[in-house]
């Protein structure tokens, strides 16, 4: 069976009843070239263990498999298992695990999952968790390597570089722990059902330290969010509202102690100009 032939695909969800649920955020790839561009993106070998996230009807996890010692996909819509089960027939290394990958302890999923291999994570990613997973994954440092199809808008955002203009405290906060690599477009015609956006594969490749050396990462995070919490004023005035305990002349201080202009916005700044403002801003608490 070609589970990216659309024909074949709406008869296989045809047969099992299936409905797509939109809360689900839920887009089968019917392009048969996408699943196995993505898996060889992800550098799925026989040392890895692929963790999944939202299989649909497995399109990503056949080829995934092929290529990996071990694939576990977790899915939430339980009327996809039977579905999954006649797809993954074959494939005596895939696994699937029913539930929500955002209430799973997913390190504790890898070790059980992976013994003796590389845990890394490949998903079409359900558009409405992209940024929650994606922040789960962040935090699982047991994941070395992340390769998602995300929304292209979200994808571009989260691959600016530094100072670009065009990122945000969540691209910064995934910058700081990963290399982020925008690889390949995927157009909204390559779904079932077609989406109203156009689609990208970003792969983030776990650092082996922090892009940055910050004294306190906690405060360091803190002011982070806090030069995007009023995202069109100078980041003075943002740091302002974050950081009450600080009279604006201390941050201004701060500020202008790091080489920067009091009149900047926060997307202007890079992680390690973060980190010297972190850092004189501390400073100025003592």
């Amino acid at each position: 069976m070609n589970l990216c032939n659309e024909r074949e695909l709406r008869d296989l969800l045809a047969r099992h009843g299936f409905r797509f649920t939109k809360s689900m955020g839920q887009n089968f790839l019917i392009n048969p070239d996408i699943p196995p561009a993505i898996a060889d993106a992800s550098g799925a070998g026989q040392d890895c263990g692929v963790l999944e996230i939202g299989p649909g009807v497995g399109s990503l996890t056949v080829e995934l498999a092929r290529r990996a010692a071990k694939t576990v996909s977790v899915e939430l819509d339980r009327a996809l298992l039977p579905i999954l089960a006649e797809t993954l027939s074959d494939c005596p290394n895939a696994e699937i695990v029913a539930g929500d990958a955002l209430k799973l302890d997913l390190a504790a999923l890898a070790t059980e999952k992976f013994h003796g291999l590389t845990p890394i994570v490949c998903a079409n990613l359900p558009y409405n968790i992209t940024s929650p997973i994606l922040e789960k994954l962040i935090q699982t440092p047991r994941f070395q390597r992340v390769t998602v199809l995300l929304q292209k808008e979200v994808a571009e955002r989260l691959s600016a570089p530094d100072g670009s203009g065009d990122g945000g405290a969540f691209s910064l906060f995934l910058r700081y722990h990963m290399e982020p690599e925008l690889l390949f477009a995927v157009s909204r015609e390559n779904f079932l059902p077609r989406p109203k956006v156009d689609s990208a594969v970003l792969r983030c490749t776990r650092r082996t330290r922090p892009a940055v050396e910050v004294a306190d990462e906690a405060y360091f995070f803190r002011v982070v969010r806090g030069a995007f919490l009023l995202r069109r004023k100078t980041i003075v005035n943002s740091l302002a509202a974050a950081l009450p305990e600080l009279s604006k002349d201390a941050i201004r201080n701060a500020v202008t102690a790091c080489g920067l202009s009091e009149t900047v916005r926060g997307e202007r700044l890079t992680l390690q100009n973060f980190a010297d403002l972190s850092r004189y801003l501390q400073a100025a608490q003592a």
